[in-house]
């Protein structure tokens, strides 16, 4: 029912599109000078919907058109990095809510005195996980530290993780012998203990040692479920990384990947400027990436990554 209400509403948007071309062709047969202005902007705004659409049928992958799970964890540089992550955190939901889709925080633990140590988000929308995954990797940030009395530049990173949303993938097979599911209280800000009984959940899967947990449901079921909903996106993103690098491996071209090799450094001082070090785009209005201004990213590098260098 979800997909064939997705394609529904896919199909919707195509008729529009197409009655919104026929109206406009009727205008220009009217051969009326008055309608020349509105005319204008409407042939301008159907141009963009066709360009959108159009990037959008680029997006064929396996998971594109699903929901995305968005996992942000603090680096080592204490409260620096946890108010980062919290930055970093508020960046993608403004991204959202720009876009209409909808989000859930399934978990979260708060930073010691500032910021957020780790956050998992459910992210619900055509083609979510599509334009999400360019976005996985390691976030750098420079500024004056807010937290250093002595006004120095501080460096802090950031891990960010993409997990499409799986629900039943047969390439996905849990041995519920290999789960050890732990259950606690869901904790608030400081540490705080917000629910009376243990109703949020953790599950470790013991062949891995990934683990996935989710506080934000009221009972301890359904906690359970989104947490393994997380726990199979992990799976599955273990899955195709090894894949990729046995592959590279065989070509001869694999390179471990180590933390700090950053894919998108926001520099606040000395000067502003964000750029995305795998295609070089950048941007100088930093106050404007930070409150969700992503796409021109995004697309940026989906468009390098299928092979269409225009920009």
């Amino acid at each position: 029912m979800k997909t064939l209400s997705s394609l529904e509403k896919e199909l919707e948007g195509w008729a529009k599109l197409e009655n919104r071309l026929a109206d406009a062709r009727e205008l220009v047969e009217m051969g009326d000078s008055n309608l020349e202005e509105d005319l204008t902007k409407e042939i301008h705004a159907i141009q963009q919907e066709i360009e959108k659409r159009e990037f959008d049928a680029m997006l064929a992958g396996e998971y594109d058109r699903g929901d995305a799970l968005l996992a942000i964890h603090a680096g080592a540089g204490g409260n620096d990095a946890q108010d980062w992550a919290e930055m970093v955190q508020r960046m993608y939901l403004r991204w959202a809510e720009k876009r209409g889709f909808e989000t859930e925080t399934l978990d979260l633990t708060p930073g010691e005195e500032a910021g957020i140590k780790s956050t998992t988000i459910s992210i619900s929308g055509l083609y979510a996980y599509g334009y999400l995954r360019s976005e996985k990797g390691v976030h750098r940030l420079v500024r004056i530290s807010p937290f250093d009395s002595s006004n120095r530049r501080h460096t802090s990173f950031v891990l960010v993780e993409i997990l499409p949303q799986v629900d039943d993938d047969e390439s996905i097979k849990i041995n519920p012998n290999d789960l050890r599911i732990d259950t606690f209280r869901s904790a608030g800000a400081g540490g705080q203990s917000v629910q009376k009984n243990d109703t949020a959940v953790r599950i470790t899967h013991i062949p891995t040692g990934i683990v996935a947990s989710c506080q934000n449901e009221r009972s301890q079921t359904q906690n359970r479920e989104m947490a393994l909903k997380v726990l199979k996106g992990r799976l599955l993103a273990l899955k195709q990384q090894e894949r990729k690098e046995k592959i590279e491996e065989l070509r001869g071209e694999y390179q471990k990947a180590e933390w700090g090799s950053q894919i998108r450094s926001y520099v606040l001082h000395p000067y502003h400027m964000v750029k995305d070090h795998r295609t070089d785009f950048e941007m100088g209005n930093t106050e404007a990436v930070l409150d969700g201004e992503l796409d021109p990213f995004i697309e940026s590098y989906l468009r390098f990554t299928l092979g269409d260098k225009a920009s």
